[in-house]
């Protein structure tokens, strides 16, 4: 275990509409996208410029559209956008487009959970057995060796219910999303569909200094933590959300969807490539996830939340320094392959990193895909300095890779990189 005082951002899993796999990976040829010229929004003088030609980079690596805003030490935003907002009409990225936020819905969650912590209503050695009798049985699995911080650190060893939904990259087409993008699945269905699998693992306590302690990410953590705040709360997991994040940080354009397939205006199309197949297929419309993949969110909103978070306007010293509490997060992608994970977000190290805004030599994070749209995020240990974008086209095939650099490389420059390079 690490305790750390900086942070890392990292990728992500596939997850939309209840569907989703791990790992897969995709391109769009930039020719097929066009050259739509960049176009900045509000910037301080020079630092927009790195930050426009970052979001240039992301679309030249295969992207239909992008929209970044970054926030400096005295609260100054600057943003920039790159692509289009619709291969037919040509429009530009709205500024203040919603986005799905995907898996960044995590944090969130951890959030809610240690604030529980704090509150004295739940400790993190507690048992998924205690806290939910009978949630988690058969196949080999055992609820009373699942402490709440193994779900939030992903060392549970549950498996995902993503791989069970898509583990066949042949089944993940674009009929099948047609097919199943207005289906709804409980969380409890999604638990079940989890659990028909053994698990990967049994844990073997819950000191998260255990050098044999094995990390592995599975969305069902989050779905039993979401099952954990309602059971604590009496509340819906939407209604604590929204009364214990979203309204006192002023999140006015920050929600959950209820269900919704729907992705409000303004909006760019969300593209997605599916395996074998030469043309994107509009994404857009399909229902989001829950507690582990479920809120809608734009920029200026992610950018608030990430601050709020490190300065300890949304938790206190303990559990903070608890949240930043990190293991290896083996396997977590080539973007950051030497990841920590804490509960609920991320740290990696930034090379050349400005050690007045990324202390430790590095950011905290999480990230978030659905069907078409990948949500980026990087905040300083302080809270000081930060930035998010959204990126509105997924690829599942090997050539993803070239446009999630650029975006994590964006992300980079515009929270660590030192003046000079900015």
């Amino acid at each position: 275990m690490r305790v750390r005082g900086g942070g890392s951002a990292m990728r992500t899993r596939l997850t939309a509409a209840g569907l989703g796999t791990a790992g897969v990976l995709m391109t769009v040829l930039a020719g097929q996208l066009g050259s739509a010229t960049a176009a900045a929004g509000p910037a301080a003088a020079g630092q927009g410029d790195t930050l426009r030609r970052d979001a240039a980079a992301v679309r030249d690596a295969g992207s239909s559209g992008v929209v970044a805003e970054a926030r400096d030490a005295r609260g100054r935003s600057r943003a920039a956008r790159a692509g289009v907002a619709d291969l037919e009409t040509r429009a530009p990225v709205p500024y203040d487009a919603y986005y799905r936020i995907g898996s960044d819905t995590k944090t969130f969650t951890a959030v809610l959970v240690l604030q529980l912590v704090q509150d004295g209503r739940v400790a993190l050695s507690d048992t998924v057995a205690e806290l939910l009798p009978g949630a988690v049985t058969g196949n080999g699995h055992d609820a009373g060796r699942i402490t709440v911080r193994n779900l939030l650190q992903h060392t549970s060893g549950l498996p995902d219910y993503d791989t069970v939904l898509f583990g066949d990259l042949e089944e993940l087409t674009a009929e099948a999303y047609r097919e199943y993008r207005f289906q709804p699945r409980t969380p409890r269905e999604l638990l079940d569909l989890a659990l028909t699998q053994p698990p990967e693992w049994l844990p073997d306590g819950d000191d998260p200094g255990d050098p044999g302690l094995r990390w592995g990410y599975s969305n069902t953590n989050y779905l039993l933590a979401g099952m954990i705040v309602e059971k604590l709360t009496g509340n819906p997991w939407e209604q604590e959300v929204h009364e214990r994040i979203i309204e006192p940080l002023g999140l006015r354009h920050t929600f959950t969807p209820a269900g919704s397939a729907y992705v409000p205006q303004p909006t760019a199309t969300a593209y997605t490539r599916f395996p074998g197949d030469a043309e994107l297929t509009d994404t857009s419309v399909a229902r989001g996830g829950w507690a582990d993949g479920g809120i809608i969110s734009t920029t200026a909103d992610m950018n608030t939340f990430l601050r709020a978070l490190m300065d300890g306007r949304l938790l206190g010293g303990e559990a903070l320094a608890a949240m930043r509490q990190t293991v290896p997060a083996t396997g977590w992608g080539e973007e950051a392959p030497e990841a920590e994970y804490g509960l609920g977000i991320v740290w990696r190290p930034v090379a050349g990193a400005d050690p007045e805004r990324c202390p430790g030599g590095g950011l905290w994070f999480h990230g978030g895909t659905s069907f078409g749209t990948v949500s980026e995020t990087g905040v300083g240990e302080d809270g000081r300095h930060s930035a998010a974008a959204a990126v509105f086209t997924l690829g599942l095939d090997e050539e993803q890779r070239a446009r999630s650099m650029a975006a994590v490389r964006m992300i980079d420059n515009a929270v660590c990189a030192p003046r000079g390079s900015r």
